[in-house]
């Protein structure tokens, strides 16, 4: 048999190589006996068709990023392999965001350098995703982008399958809302450059969003908040701690909302427990949080369980009663300051992130004064930054008008990043000479990338392969965005 089988192989390359690997492929399918039985030595011998390759560009926030994983994840099962050039795919994938007007523009400059290679190539197919498409496309935005092949809903993989396999009946189906999720509540299959490397994953559990702020867009282009199934969520953990994944951070616009739409399901205290106990997750997060939901019960379990990380993302977005209540927020200033302590109280040694928005619309310099008081005051460890910018549907953009200038607001932007910096800085400078517990992601320039328990993040060199480790490493310097240390 092993001789039959290097005579049919010389036999293959020999007509490979006069008549062309398809017309080789076309022969051997109209005897389909024999090409069943060679085709493992067949196709390993000349890769005679090159696997088809997909090009995932994401810009935004980890939601972005999930969904991107799982769109890599699908095509891979249909046979894909990625690649880092977009002049090298079949398929590349857009995954936009539309939070900010400069992430909009960016979305719509990469579009826009497509446009010569769909010409090259017509084959070439384009899938635009995320939050610029929307729920559903807008017809403006499909006529300005003809050579867009198909348009996606955040989160939602269904379309560019059904386009890449033709699956009609699954077109139909992909219009129901419902079909949307299910198709993925599916068991993750990380994508095959990042198995057993990947060390931190993200796992959405809240799709949606049904607040409203009237700055977020969020809520228009991702529909109505949802919650998965616990064990859908579950499933998906366990699967990626079985490709070595050792961090999981669960995702919700309101990730404290988990649950409320399910009756008799667990909320989010109930799945950090169930999440606690999967075999293989050493760490575990979970974002954003919103201030009129977060509950005693949730701080405690986050104080309990010792795999549940003492990291809290907890936006405030301005510290003026008058701009929260027009950002429709449901809290006030008071209520954030007592809502810190808490916290604080709760889960000793904790860390604390907020975001906050400069030059919401009427937003007046005594106003502004008072979220730079409550930021200086509080301390908090990680303070995101935006400069408001009006974002087509959302309330702030049909009722109110933008009316502090630009450059009111990057001063504004700029007063706030500096005091963040000293508060960073001065967190950070206490951890000086202590040993604590990080874990180690990638190698960057030579050195070691990882976190603390706290999510600070530490560098480190190490002759040897500490990717997935936990170990324990003596701080010797900080600054405001990192801190270096050494292996103890």
């Amino acid at each position: 048999m092993h001789g039959g089988k290097a005579q049919f192989t010389n036999q293959l390359s020999n007509q490979v190589t006069a008549e062309g690997p398809l017309s080789v492929l076309f022969f051997y399918c109209s005897r389909f006996s024999i090409l069943t039985h060679f085709t493992p030595i067949f196709f390993h011998s000349f890769d005679i068709i090159r696997r088809m390759r997909y090009h995932i560009w994401t810009e935004g926030c980890q939601m972005n990023v999930a969904d991107s994983q799982r769109v890599a994840s699908a095509l891979e099962r249909l046979g894909y392999e990625g690649t880092d050039q977009p002049e090298n795919a079949d398929v590349i994938v857009l995954n936009t965001c539309v939070v900010r007007q400069s992430a909009e523009n960016k979305a719509y400059g990469r579009l826009s350098s497509l446009r010569p290679l769909k010409d090259s190539r017509p084959d070439l197919v384009i899938n635009l995703m995320g939050c610029l498409v929307g729920v559903r496309p807008d017809p403006r935005l499909v006529a300005r982008f003809p050579y867009v092949d198909v348009f996606s809903p955040p989160s939602d993989p269904g379309p560019l399958l059904a386009y890449l396999t033709q699956d009609e009946s699954y077109q139909l189906e992909q219009a129901e809302t419902r079909r949307r999720y299910d198709t993925l509540d599916g068991e993750l299959v990380l994508p095959l450059e990042e198995r057993g490397r990947l060390v931190s994953a993200h796992i959405p559990i809240v799709y949606g969003c049904s607040h409203a702020c009237t700055f977020c867009i969020i809520p228009f282009r991702r529909g109505i908040e949802r919650s998965r199934p616990a064990e859908d969520i579950l499933s998906e953990a366990r699967a990626l701690a079985r490709q070595g994944v050792k961090e999981v951070t669960l995702l919700g616009q309101i990730v404290d909302r988990y649950g409320k739409d399910i009756p008799g399901g667990p909320n989010l205290a109930g799945l950090l427990r169930s999440v606690h106990e999967i075999e293989g997750i050493e760490r575990i997060r979970f974002l954003t949080s919103h201030p009129k939901w977060m509950t005693d019960e949730l701080l405690d379990t986050v104080a309990e369980l010792p795999r549940v990380m003492p990291h809290i993302e907890v936006p405030v977005q301005a510290g003026n009663n008058e701009v929260l209540g027009n950002m429709k927020r449901g809290y006030t200033r008071e209520d954030y300051y007592r809502l810190v302590e808490k916290i604080r109280a709760r889960i000793p040694g904790v860390s604390i992130a907020t975001d906050i928005i400069v030059g919401f619309p009427g937003e007046t310099d005594e106003q502004f004064e008072e979220t730079y008081d409550l930021l200086a005051e509080l301390k908090l460890d990680v303070a995101h930054l935006a400069r408001y910018s009006s974002r087509p549907g959302t309330v702030a953009s049909r009722r109110m008008v933008d009316d502090v200038s630009d450059a009111e607001k990057m001063d504004r932007f700029r007063q706030l990043e500096n005091l963040q910096e000293q508060i960073a800085a001065g967190i950070h400078a206490g951890y000086l000479g202590q040993t604590v517990p990080v874990l180690f992601e990638d190698p960057v320039k030579g050195r070691w990338k990882g976190r603390t328990e706290t999510n600070k993040l530490v560098f480190v060199e190490a002759g040897r392969e500490i990717r997935g480790k936990v170990l324990p490493v003596q701080i010797t310097w900080t600054g405001p965005w990192s801190m270096q240390g050494m292996l103890a």
